[in-house]
């Protein structure tokens, strides 16, 4: 079994954001439902890989953490997820869009301090793009700073 970031992001759209437990706990009923066993390293491995894609974010809500779909997401719910919020014994959250540009924000910034080839800098600029249009927020001060980035290791 292997579930894409859109797929990750359509586990954690039921819920609106789910904690990181939480989420690997929906994973691997996931994949029980799906007649499937999978790892905690692979599903770490998911995750990681669809936080550094931005499919999955984490942001912070009343101080701790949480995943939600990220900008770049299209989330598909698997159907062996599809009955996840009968199942799980977490409440649905309410997302303010302020935690959504604070959470993008945190990711990008980090995203942009391990940059070392100038493709990765456009990758995090069309990511601000995308960011804008899901949150409705300016992030061309981040922008700039990757257009900056970029710049220097052209030269």
């Amino acid at each position: 079994m292997e579930l894409s970031g859109d797929e990750l992001a359509g586990i954690a759209d039921q819920f609106d954001a789910l904690p990181p437990d939480s989420m690997r706990r929906a994973i691997r009923e996931t994949a029980f439902r799906a007649g499937e066993e999978v790892g905690e390293e692979q599903i770490e491995s998911w995750i990681e890989s669809a936080l550094k894609k931005f499919t999955l974010l984490k942001i912070e809500l009343d101080g701790d953490p949480y995943i939600v779909p990220g900008p770049r997401s299209f989330p598909t719910v698997p159907e062996a997820a599809s009955d996840l919020v009968h199942v799980l014994d977490v409440e649905p959250r309410d997302v303010p869009s302020e935690a959504l540009e604070t959470g993008v924000r945190k990711s990008l910034a980090r995203a942009a301090e391990k940059i070392e080839e100038p493709e990765k800098a456009q990758v995090l600029l069309d990511v601000t793009y995308d960011a804008e249009a899901w949150v409705g927020t300016d992030l061309s001060d981040v922008r700039t700073r990757l257009e900056a980035l970029a710049a220097e290791q052209d030269s």
